[in-house]
């Protein structure tokens, strides 16, 4: 197997700033700066208020896409290692940085219930509160969360799971036979993703579970395969034909967007540009920190929102500036904690070592 580049500028692209629309929705959603500001600029921030949020859908689409590039570029899983091996190294490396940032929003909170007395402060967490984030069941067990967003990590390792438990039962299946375990991945994967665009997503009871996301994640997966050099572009008709199928019988803007996402993805792939394109280091800088941006912006927005309400309540310009200043520091506290913590955890030198000792193939670079 030929070696894959470690960054993709077209994705860090996307998630630079697909972050960066979800710091700015938390802005306006949460905390008393974006009551104040309203006035100034009511459309933008009912566009933040309303739709940022979609962003989320790009990372979904690139998890799946990413997942299959690293568990079965070729359409079969190609792990050495137990699923479940797979699985825990998956679950480290999102629970080391997200365990850190829960305690800082913790902290970010603590301080800001001295200043200010608002709905979007969690209230001080007890130990199975905690507990029940690190082990990412917080969605399931139903508690009150600690931080903005926390759900999405929760989901992320359900969405791998499911995917891997799906690639792991079409190899076992096929019995070893490499054209029918592609065919069979490939068939499990898509059937996953129509009962999640036809059914499960559109019941919000689901929304705890992979299944009602695995219609975004499972596109992003079928993007890569059909994206494959050398397919043909009817695979990616097909998505495409089912995907605007599911949103002729229930539009769903997320479904749309998570389909925009997943046909730039995999034309980019095919044209060969998504290697190359943008060709800018700022960029790239942005889409590398977007996870640790995501992990701590939310206690840097509570601590600013609480000093401005103090110092300037009900004041529309410098609430405003206020929001800018939240917005900048959650960039400048996601690059501090992505190189103290994200990049520099206490495991992540064994999980390097891990990696490196069992090949490419097993590699979860997702």
């Amino acid at each position: 197997m030929s070696p894959r580049p470690s960054r993709l500028p077209c994705i860090d692209a996307l998630k630079a700033v697909s972050s960066q629309l979800i710091v700015l929705h938390h802005l306006a959603f949460y905390g008393p700066m974006s009551d104040a500001a309203y006035q100034l600029a009511p459309g933008l921030v009912d566009w933040l208020y309303d739709y940022a949020r979609i962003a989320v859908q790009v990372f979904l689409v690139i998890s799946g896409f990413l997942a299959a590039r690293s568990l079965a570029p070729q359409g079969r899983l190609e792990i050495r290692q137990h699923p479940l091996v797979v699985l825990w190294r998956r679950y480290q490396k999102l629970v080391v940085p997200f365990a850190a940032a829960i305690l800082l929003s913790i902290a970010g909170a603590a301080v800001a219930r001295q200043w200010m007395v608002h709905e979007s402060i969690p209230a001080p967490p007890h130990l199975m509160q905690f507990l029940a984030h690190v082990t990412l069941l917080h969605n399931v067990l139903d508690v009150d969360a600690l931080s903005a967003g926390v759900w999405y990590v929760a989901i992320d390792l359900q969405l791998f799971a499911l995917l891997l438990a799906a690639l792991w039962a079409a190899r076992a299946l096929a019995r070893g036979q490499a054209p029918a375990s592609v065919g069979a991945s490939i068939g499990i994967v898509a059937v996953l993703a129509v009962a999640s665009l036809f059914w499960f997503n559109r019941d919000g009871a689901w929304d705890i579970w992979a299944v009602y996301f695995f219609g975004a994640y499972g596109m992003g997966a079928l993007a890569w395969w059909a994206s494959n050099p050398g397919r043909s572009a009817i695979p990616l008709l097909v998505l495409g034909t089912v995907a605007l199928a599911a949103l002729i019988v229930d539009f769903r803007l997320r479904i749309a967007v998570a389909l925009a996402t997943a046909l730039l993805l995999a034309i980019a792939r095919r044209g060969g540009w998504m290697e190359r394109w943008p060709r800018a280091r700022v960029v790239g800088f942005f889409g590398r920190i977007s996870y640790s941006v995501f992990l701590v912006h939310f206690p840097v927005c509570l601590l600013v929102n609480a000093a401005v309400s103090n110092l300037a309540p009900g004041q529309p310009a410098l609430n405003a500036l206020g929001m800018v200043a939240a917005w900048m520091l959650s960039n400048v506290s996601g690059a501090l904690f992505h190189r103290y913590v994200e990049a520099a955890s206490p495991l992540a030198a064994l999980r390097a070592w891990l990696t490196n000792s069992s090949g490419s193939a097993s590699r979860p670079t997702v």
